[in-house]
């Protein structure tokens, strides 16, 4: 696991450097009088480094920022160059951001410290309304009660590491959630296993709330702890 985290920092050093310096979303901070109106152009003045950091934890209390080391439960593999919406979701997640004005999608993927699991982040840019992002959070959130939810993001796979092989076949569980006010993001993550197990059916007595559900649980509440940590993560940038 080390050699292969060792080979995803070497391509991210190609992937969230130079290679995004075109993109809109890495441009140097600009200068804006406020929080309310830095908010919504956040997205594309914050360094993809900034938006995605290396590490990613849940923090205990709001001493620790979602980036610090000590609270790391995932490592980033890569950075997608590719914003567009309709490459970034997949599914009725794509529908509806397209319906609620969807301007950007962008993404990075990361491994669990077990090296077991994956997952991708993607950042949804909405219009700057007072009910978009909500929308399209409520939106997630109803899908992740689904017995079949839908699988929102598109993985993005990042070759030399062990994220080579993620793929929409792989994606196993997803969640969500809608900032809002002055930030027009929601968070939406799809995970899978690094190995390519998907879930599927499990014996009636493992399965208390049915079998497929019970079976993609472990990923669907990964992914619903991840959003919410890029939820702080991103509100946290504003200030």
């Amino acid at each position: 696991m080390t050699g292969a985290l060792l080979t995803a920092f070497g391509v991210l050093g190609m992937v969230g450097g130079g290679a995004l310096a075109a993109h809109a979303y890495s441009n140097s901070r600009q200068d804006v009088p406020n929080a309310e109106a830095y908010g919504p152009v956040l997205w594309r003045n914050e360094s993809a480094e900034k938006l995605f950091p290396a590490s990613v934890g849940d923090p205990p209390n709001s001493q620790y920022e979602v980036s610090d080391k000590s609270v790391a439960q995932w490592r980033r593999m890569g950075i997608s160059e590719d914003t567009e919406c309709s490459k970034g979701l997949s599914g009725e997640t794509r529908k509806t951001a397209l319906q609620l004005g969807c301007k950007a999608v962008v993404r990075a993927t990361y491994v669990d410290l077990t090296g077991e699991m994956v997952a991708t982040v993607a950042i949804v840019v909405l219009p700057e309304s007072a009910t978009a992002a909500q929308e399209m959070g409520e939106y997630l959130q109803d899908q992740s009660g689904e017995e079949f939810p839908d699988g929102a993001v598109i993985p993005f796979k990042v070759p030399g590491t062990v994220a080579a092989k993620w793929k929409e076949a792989r994606r196993n569980g997803m969640g969500g959630v809608g900032l809002g006010a002055n930030l027009p993001y929601a968070i939406a993550v799809t995970t899978g296993a690094v190995d390519g197990r998907v879930s599927g059916n499990l014996p009636d007595e493992f399965g208390e709330y049915g079998a497929d559900v019970e079976d993609r649980r472990p990923w669907m509440n990964a992914a619903e702890a991840l959003s919410k940590a890029f939820h702080v993560h991103i509100t946290r940038l504003e200030r």
